[in-house]
């Protein structure tokens, strides 16, 4: 199921990060904004989510007017410095279910949000098939604004990169957050943001 979950995100998600997108723009901070990119974006994740494949239970389906979101913001679109881990052991997170997911370290991503200096972890699950980091996180507005267990994120690999741009525009929902027979992988603690970011997937009104 977070295989399923990691190729939708990564289908219709916008991962600034890739796209046709020159690496040197990357790193040098020359990635463009275009709002109409996150419109369209949304309008495409909105159809899957009214179609056959839905996560949502069939009772909430027919009633499904789209999901909420907050306003894309420029702000919200980061540099980040990059450095892949050398640790080759793997971890387990723990799903919402009790499950357990193995996963490795990938790296740090470090950037600066809010005047605060911020680090993410980056993940790839065992078995995983997908070039992307899958990058949990909370911030200062889960469990009220955003989802209680936590958004997530997915950046496409660059071979040999040490900079990605990390939009968090982009940030969403696990399915979990619509439908409880999902389980889905909970936010390691070292994935806590001390910042709001008031950008990407909103709370899901039942």
């Amino acid at each position: 199921m977070v295989a399923k979950l990691a190729l939708l995100a990564i289908t219709i998600s916008l991962v600034i990060s890739s796209c046709g997108l020159d690496q040197d723009m990357i790193e040098e901070g020359q990635v463009p904004f275009d709002v109409q990119v996150y419109t369209d974006s949304r309008s495409e994740k909105d159809a899957y989510f009214a179609g056959e494949e839905s996560p949502l239970p069939d009772n909430e389906r027919e009633h499904f007017k789209g999901l909420r979101y907050f306003k894309p913001v420029e702000e919200f679109v980061v540099n980040a410095q990059f450095s892949a881990s050398t640790d080759t052991d793997t971890m387990t997170i723990q799903t919402t279910k009790n499950d357990l997911r193995k996963a490795m370290i990938y790296g740090t991503l470090t950037f600066t949000i809010g005047g605060k200096e911020c680090q993410l972890t980056a993940f790839r699950f065992v078995g995983s098939t997908h070039a992307a980091m899958f990058v949990p996180f909370k911030d200062a507005t889960t469990g009220s604004q955003t989802y209680q267990t936590g958004r997530y994120l997915d950046i496409e690999l660059v071979d040999g990169a040490g900079a990605y741009v990390i939009d968090f525009n982009e940030a969403y929902n696990p399915f979990c957050a619509y439908n409880d027979r999902y389980s889905c992988p909970l936010v390691p603690d070292e994935n806590t943001l001390d910042v709001k970011i008031t950008a990407g997937e909103r709370t899901w009104n039942h």
